[in-house]
């Protein structure tokens, strides 16, 4: 699986152009990943130049290195890509919608394959009871 992650908000809290604190488990839940063999990761940030620089080799200094980095493949230039586009299976980034899960429910879910079953049951609950709610007042009338 090819999974893109983002650095700001997501490996580090949010103080850029600086690097900020590292979140809990996050660094440790990347490297946990990468584990399995089947596993890449792609560093996909903002950062360009001297910030981008820095960023990765926060993440090299703790043990963390990626795959490719705001790009594809390793030998694809950031340059000759515009307008980026990963092809990966995975984006973990604080952006997402409902925002960033604790660290160890990314790798859970990862890992498990388990993404969006607890919310999909939770929608499908809630839409047959709508359903039941509405087809009880259709026959009432």
């Amino acid at each position: 699986m090819i999974i893109a992650v983002d650095f700001d908000g997501t490996i580090v809290t949010h103080e850029y152009p600086k690097i900020g604190k590292e979140l809990p488990f996050a660094i440790d839940s990347l490297k946990r990943l990468q584990q399995n063999p089947e596993n890449q990761l792609v560093l996909w940030s903002v950062r360009e130049g001297k910030e981008l620089e820095e960023a990765v080799e926060f993440c090299r200094e703790r043990g963390l290195e990626f795959y490719a980095v705001n790009s594809n493949y390793p030998e694809e230039s950031a340059e000759h890509s515009e307008p980026r586009k990963l092809k990966v299976d995975l984006f973990i980034d604080d952006r997402n919608l409902g925002g960033l899960p604790d660290w160890g429910v990314i790798y859970r879910m990862i890992t498990t394959g388990k993404y969006l079953e607890p919310i999909t049951t939770e929608i499908d609950s809630e839409y047959q009871s709508k359903k039941k709610g509405f087809l009880k007042k259709i026959i009432r009338q």
